[in-house]
């Protein structure tokens, strides 16, 4: 959940950004074949041709649902999409699609692009040439290996394609018009000429979801309490919740405040020499927060 300037990852997405179905798709397939993304057959058994076969081993990596070294499921790849257990498989609930917006913008190894835009870039309004400069920039002073402008290009074009409501082209394929997932949080916007990201309250964003990135962080940190400054603001390569889900500063107090409620004797808000610190006071796990929220409407729906 930190950058490393040495292990970064740039245009592996082969141009195409995630779609409608892919996790899906892509992991149950892996859990039918563990060899699918491999296999000649690949683009039979998913449907799609051999790019977008490896865009969806890329996508399945940057979410972190599968490891990159075996393509295995991880414990959280389980968790979300085993087709029998797994407690959203088919991405029925939007908090699904904040929980690995929340996995993709903090995985710096694989979507170090994504990583860099939502913790690091800070204008609200902006153009498609200021990011790819300022995204240039950033590569050049903070990445060892040398990336082509084209690739850059690449990755901001996937990135604002799959955050912002596609508009209406006759000219595109039906395919190419759909919009991603990602794009019903509303976190990038379309302007007149340009976009728009800017911190705001985001009350479709469940306390559970939060929950879970904040324990996240503590966990990377080994800390047990951090500056509330630490949760808005990515300092220098570190992640920040605040950030990635684009929120005002009183949003996040009050989300703290009700992660506090929801599993209580976990953390505390204390004012330390006239600054909030978050202190972590129990041992939950982020996962915990998942099963509470998920069981939570399952529950609901049966009554």
């Amino acid at each position: 959940m930190q950058l490393t300037p040495e292990t970064t990852a740039f245009g592996r997405h082969e141009t195409f950004a995630l779609r409608y179905g892919w996790l899906t798709k892509g992991f149950l397939a892996l859990k039918a074949d563990c060899s699918v993304f491999e296999s000649d057959e690949a683009t039979v058994q998913l449907g799609v041709g051999k790019n977008m076969v490896a865009s969806i081993r890329y996508w399945l990596r940057a979410c972190q649902l599968i490891e990159v070294s075996s393509n295995r499921p991880t414990d959280l790849g389980e968790l979300i999409f085993d087709p029998e257990t797994g407690l959203d498989p088919y991405l029925e609930d939007e908090a699904t699609i904040w929980l690995l917006h929340w996995l993709l913008a903090s995985n710096p190894k694989q979507a170090t692009t994504w990583f860099w835009f939502f913790n690091k870039f800070h204008k609200s309004h902006f153009e498609t040439t200021e990011l790819i400069d300022a995204l240039k920039e950033y590569v050049n002073e903070n990445v060892k290996s040398k990336v082509s402008p084209s690739t850059l290009k690449n990755d901001i074009s996937a990135l604002t394609r799959m955050y912002t409501k596609s508009k209406v082209n006759g000219k595109l394929p039906a395919e190419e018009s759909l919009d991603s997932p990602f794009s019903i949080m509303g976190l990038i916007t379309n302007t007149h000429g340009g976009y728009d990201s800017t911190p705001s309250y985001r009350g479709q964003l469940p306390t559970a979801i939060f929950a879970f990135a904040v324990t996240q962080f503590f966990e990377s940190q080994s800390a047990t309490s951090v500056p509330l400054e630490q949760i808005m603001y990515s300092r220098t390569h570190q992640v920040a919740p605040g950030a990635i889900f684009r929120l005002v500063e009183t949003d996040v107090v009050n989300k703290l405040e009700d992660m506090i409620s929801l599993i209580p004797n976990t953390y505390e808000i204390r004012d330390v020499a006239g600054q909030l610190q978050i202190f972590k006071t129990g041992n939950v796990k982020a996962a915990e927060y998942l099963r509470k929220y998920y069981t939570g409407i399952s529950q609901e729906v049966k009554s």
